[in-house]
């Protein structure tokens, strides 16, 4: 089981310490407890997502994993990766890290909560995937398809947007590439 400290901003800019892990049954109870009625009620794109069924195929299948962001007792952010099959789009030849999926808890997103009560969640998550790249040999690469509604935080991010993919209904694809050493 992995377990990584982070530190994020609360709502009034103060740090606080969080954790990223492995994703367990607590925070997919918490996502079902506290987050799913949020997310309905506010039609936000992802509320469909079945982070239940994420969470059982990264304990079943080795190319998955699945990683949660814990402040204050709570679940503030969920993240389901593809590790073994995806190349990067600008250099085939390389693999990369593959975000399925990346969500901020409903009260930490900018577009229903402001100020959020957690700054950072998505750019901690994010910043892991490209710990697991490099950990998996792939040079921080990270690459992932965005929902229209998570474009600008990719660019607030300074992820290089590679444009419309057609294989992937029109989703903007972005790709971290290597790191420099």
């Amino acid at each position: 089981m992995i377990q990584r400290p982070v530190q994020i901003l609360s709502g009034q800019g103060q740090v606080v310490s969080g954790l990223i892990c492995t994703m367990q049954q607590r925070h997919q109870d918490d996502f079902q407890s506290t987050w799913q009625g949020i997310l309905d009620v506010t039609d936000q794109p992802d509320a469909g997502w079945l982070w239940d069924y994420k969470r059982r195929q990264s304990e079943q299948e080795g190319r998955y994993e699945a990683y949660a962001l814990e402040a204050e007792e709570l679940t503030q952010g969920l993240m389901f990766l593809e590790t073994q099959w995806h190349r990067s789009q600008v250099q085939p030849s390389s693999r990369l890290v593959y975000v399925e999926a990346l969500a901020s808890a409903p009260w930490n997103r900018s577009s229903l909560e402001q100020p959020p009560f957690f700054q950072g969640v998505g750019r901690s998550l994010l910043l892991f995937a490209r710990q697991r790249s490099l950990e998996l040999g792939y040079g921080g690469r990270v690459g992932l398809h965005a929902l229209p509604e998570s474009e600008a935080f990719y660019h607030r991010l300074q992820m290089p947007d590679y444009g419309a993919d057609p294989e992937k209904e029109g989703l903007v694809y972005f790709e971290y590439g290597a790191m420099r050493q």
